[in-house]
């Protein structure tokens, strides 16, 4: 693995490389970084020159002055300038959450810089009927963030969200998750603060999107969480299939051989 920092106007955007082929980004969502493809890249790494980053705001990606709202633009051409980096070739991509969320804004403003991308899960509540609704428990979020701090409003987004709470089961964390965890958990004030409204108004462009190659990918066990829903709704949309990961929301980190799997034979079978 590689790191290296791109400079960006407001930011030097982290980003690590791993492996050789063609250039597959990876977007990370919500307050996780990068770090949370680390086995999903070390295993992709054989077929593919895997670039994870944090986006600006988050973790290692700091930007300069003061911290403003996110804004899905801006983060596109961040994206679409990491790939422009690696060279003048579209890249594949995959974007988990509100990475996916970035993911359609790059689709939708570069499409030339797509070859093939897999959104997985992406929270655009805007596109349900219900959408009003959603949108003002957002609110809610965020006023408990303002009220109790970054643990009572990321308890009332798990509520919001329909997300349980984790279950400690399985192995200990590895030092290196530990750390991982330690360094994101400085990302929830900017999240709660910064990206939860900007991220859940959204609204994409699905006419330019029918235009590009694009995956939605939906959880196995996820079926009744808002982001399942939107994810459902979006491939409708778009006129396509969704393709089901192992797991939940997160659960590509979780089961990282299978979902590996999975998007390469996406990738793969859009390339013939």
């Amino acid at each position: 693995m590689k790191s290296n920092t791109l400079q960006l106007p407001g930011v030097d955007l982290y980003y690590e490389v791993r492996g050789s082929g063609p250039v597959l980004l990876m977007i990370p969502g919500g307050p996780v970084d990068g770090g949370v493809f680390t086995g999903l890249a070390e295993l992709l790494a054989d077929r593919y020159t895997v670039v994870t980053y944090d986006p600006r705001g988050i973790s290692r990606s700091v930007v300069a002055g003061e911290p403003q709202d996110q804004d899905l633009d801006v983060h596109a051409d961040d994206a679409r300038r990491l790939i422009e980096s690696f060279g003048p070739e579209p890249a594949y991509v995959f974007g988990s959450s509100g990475g996916g969320t970035i993911g359609l804004a790059l689709a939708a403003r570069f499409p030339g810089h797509v070859r093939t991308m897999i959104v997985h899960e992406p929270p655009v509540v805007t596109l349900l009927p219900d959408a009003d609704h959603h949108l003002a428990q957002m609110l809610t979020v965020v006023e408990a963030w303002e009220q109790g701090g970054w643990g009572a409003g990321m308890q009332r987004f798990g509520e919001v969200i329909g997300i349980p709470p984790q279950q400690q089961d399985g192995p200990p964390p590895t030092p290196e998750q530990q750390a991982a965890f330690g360094r994101m958990m400085g990302n929830f004030d900017f999240f709660l603060g910064r990206g939860i409204k900007p991220i859940s108004g959204y609204v994409p462009d699905v006419e330019a999107l029918k235009s590009s190659d694009i995956v939605v990918g939906i959880g196995a066990t996820s079926e009744g969480q808002l982001a399942y829903r939107t994810g459902v709704v979006l491939a409708e949309l778009l006129g396509t299939e969704p393709v089901v990961f192992p797991g939940d929301h997160g659960g590509y980190a979780a089961s990282p051989a299978e979902s590996a799997e999975l998007m390469h034979r996406s990738f793969a079978s859009r390339a013939m």
